[in-house]
């Protein structure tokens, strides 16, 4: 892969910089589990999902598309971050640092206390 494709490639992992301008644009400070999971590339295994990511022409899978069109117009509030968008269904996180499950059909009683956690009963023990 030559060096434009690898700055450019959705599979690379973001840097710090790109972090922050991410959270810049949405107005918002990251939890410490979020930008982890960011700088370790999103990766959640084998699962049906596709994280949200931060990298500049990530197209469908940019996270301030998918945080905006939530917050706008599937109504989640906007203090969720929503990582994962799954036809019109969205995981997100809290400013705590919880994970919840936020329905088409509005909010949901889906929650997991940490990122970590979320991972482990969605990501891996449901595959």
């Amino acid at each position: 892969m030559n060096k434009v494709d690898a700055k450019n490639s959705p599979l690379r992992r973001p840097t710090d910089l790109e972090i922050d301008a991410a959270e810049n644009s949405l107005r918002m400070k990251f939890h410490p589990d979020y930008r982890k999971f960011l700088l370790d590339g999103g990766d959640v295994a084998n699962a049906v999902f596709t994280p949200a990511v931060v990298l500049p022409g990530s197209g469908y899978c940019d996270l301030v598309e998918i945080a905006e069109t939530a917050w706008k117009v599937m109504g989640v509030p906007r203090h969720y971050l929503p990582f994962i968008e799954d036809n019109g269904d969205y995981f997100c996180i809290t400013s705590d640092g919880d994970i919840v499950y936020w329905s088409h059909d509005g909010a949901t009683s889906e929650r997991w206390s940490t990122l970590e956690l979320w991972y482990q009963q969605v990501c891996v023990d449901r595959k």
